[in-house]
C-alpha cells in the first residue's frame, strides 16, 4: 500500500469520499492508503475459500463477506478492507449506510509481497483490539502455506500452520472445516526456496482434482 494523501483528513470526510470512489482506500490517523489491485491468483484463492465456507454457513447464523466491505477498528478510528470476513450473529454497523462492520468473528487475509509485513504487523495488532474477533487466518499466494491465530480467553493467541495439501483447517469459532487443497484448487503458484543466497523459482501446478 502506498500513501496517497499526506494532508490529514477527518474520518467523516474519508467515508464520504470512499463511498463514491472507484478505488478502495483504507484510513488511519488522518491518512488515506490506496489498496493495490488483487492479482488473478489472489482472486482465485479468495473465490475458492468463499465457495467452501459459504456452503458450510448456509444453515448457520453466520455471514461471509468478500473484500468490498470495510471494518472499523474503533480504538483508533481506523478503517480497513479484509480480504474475507465472517460475522456470526447480527451484523453490527458503524452507521446507517451499512458498509462498515464492527463485529467480525473471523478475518482472512491473502498475503502479497507488498502487504505481508502490514498484514502480519500493524494490521494484526489493530485487529486484536476488535473484541468479537476469534480467528485470524493468513494465506500465502506463492506457496502452500496457511497460518491461523486463535484467540484464547486469557487474551493470548494460539498459532497454527498448515503447509500440506492434505491438511484441514478447523475454524472453531464458526465452526467450519477448510481443506488446504480447496484453498489452492486450480491455482498455479511458485514455491520459493533459497540456495546460495539466490532466489530459485520452482513452478508447480495443482490439479483440479485429487
Amino acid at each position: 500500500m502506498q500513501l496517497q494523501i499526506k494532508k490529514p483528513i477527518k474520518a467523516h470526510d474519508y467515508l464520504i469520499a470512499e463511498r463514491t470512489s472507484a478505488m478502495k482506500n483504507e484510513y488511519f490517523d488522518g491518512e488515506i492508503l490506496a489498496m493495490a489491485g488483487a492479482s488473478p491468483k489472489h482472486n482465485k484463492i479468495s473465490t475458492n475459500m468463499i465457495r467452501v465456507l459459504a456452503n458450510q454457513l448456509l444453515e448457520t447464523p453466520c455471514s461471509i463477506y468478500a473484500s468490498d466491505i470495510k471494518v472499523k477498528i474503533q480504538e483508533f478510528d481506523r478503517y480497513v478492507y479484509p480480504d474475507i470476513l465472517i460475522v456470526c450473529g447480527n451484523d453490527e454497523y458503524a452507521d446507517e449506510n451499512n458498509d462498515v462492520l464492527l463485529n467480525p468473528t473471523v478475518i482472512i487475509e491473502i498475503l502479497s509481497d507488498s502487504t505481508e509485513a502490514y498484514d502480519r504487523g500493524d494490521k494484526f495488532k489493530n485487529y486484536q483490539l476488535i473484541c468479537s474477533l476469534r480467528e485470524y487466518i493468513l494465506v500465502s499466494q506463492y506457496q502452500c502455506y496457511v497460518e491461523k491465530f486463535s484467540w484464547q480467553e486469557d487474551n493470548t493467541w494460539i498459532y497454527s500452520k498448515y503447509d500440506k495439501l492434505e491438511d484441514v483447517i478447523n475454524i472453531e469459532s464458526i465452526p467450519c472445516e477448510l481443506p488446504v487443497f480447496e484453498i489452492y484448487r486450480k491455482v498455479n503458484f511458485s514455491a520459493y526456496r533459497i540456495k546460495r543466497n539466490r532466489l530459485i523459482l520452482t513452478k508447480r501446478t495443482l490439479p483440479s482434482k485429487l
